[in-house]
């Protein structure tokens, strides 16, 4: 584990006393364990083959979104992520596109900031809002006001997936880690974990890679400051 510098995408925008990142760019580990919450290390979150129960936030145009809003949708293409982070800056315009290429498939993003904006002000909804109108956003972007929605997932990056399948009424978890196996170069990417998984569960097929290493700043708690 390293501290995020500004080294990275020559953006210095993760504090140096709390985001962390892995090293892995052109390979991503394969993790078998579930992914766990940089928090007490009381709640572990899910794991692969776990219902994910729903929630209810506000997303940037000021409604509550809900997963079982979604009456057609087929799954869940959950991602946690923020304003301020290098990686999840990186990841933004590839966040965009699996929305575009996903959401008329049945997949929609549910993109969700969980980070305390008393700790990072450029989490702020006031900021989300600014940039959702500004990259012109098609998916929700809601805010974890109460830091209750990321641990229930086991989310302890920024950005960190979780894709979801419905089934007999209840949104299975498939997939949790990583968008792809490179943060720093979009043009170089050679496994697209996210995009694989979602096409397996389209074509009825089993996700091959379920769980990988999330790449990103850690989760700002205000339990943790």
């Amino acid at each position: 584990m390293l501290l995020c510098s500004a080294a990275v995408l020559s953006m210095a925008a993760c504090n140096s006393n709390s985001d962390q990142a892995t090293t892995e760019t052109a390979t991503i580990a394969k993790d078998t364990t579930p992914a766990t919450p940089d928090t007490s290390g009381t709640v572990k979150g899910y794991a692969i083959g776990d219902a994910a129960a729903d929630f209810s936030l506000k997303n940037v145009d000021g409604k509550q979104v809900a997963l079982a809003d979604y009456k057609d949708a087929k799954g869940f293409i959950v991602i946690f992520t923020c304003n301020h982070c290098p990686y999840a800056q990186a990841y933004e315009q590839r966040i965009i596109d699996l929305n575009k290429r996903y959401a008329d498939k049945g997949y929609p993003v549910i993109a969700i900031s969980p980070n305390d904006p008393a700790i990072e002000p450029k989490d702020s909804y006031e900021e989300m809002q600014k940039l959702a109108k500004a990259k012109g956003y098609t998916f929700p972007y809601l805010i974890d006001e109460g830091q209750s929605v990321y641990p229930a997932f086991g989310a302890n990056k920024t950005p960190h997936v979780f894709i979801l399948q419905k089934e007999n009424n209840q949104n299975i978890v498939k997939y949790i880690g990583a968008i792809d196996d490179n943060y720093e170069h979009a043009d170089q990417v050679k496994h697209r974990y996210a995009e694989a998984a979602v096409d397996a569960l389209l074509a009825g097929k089993p996700v091959e890679t379920t769980t990988t290493v999330a790449i990103g700043c850690g989760i700002k708690d205000k339990k943790n400051s």
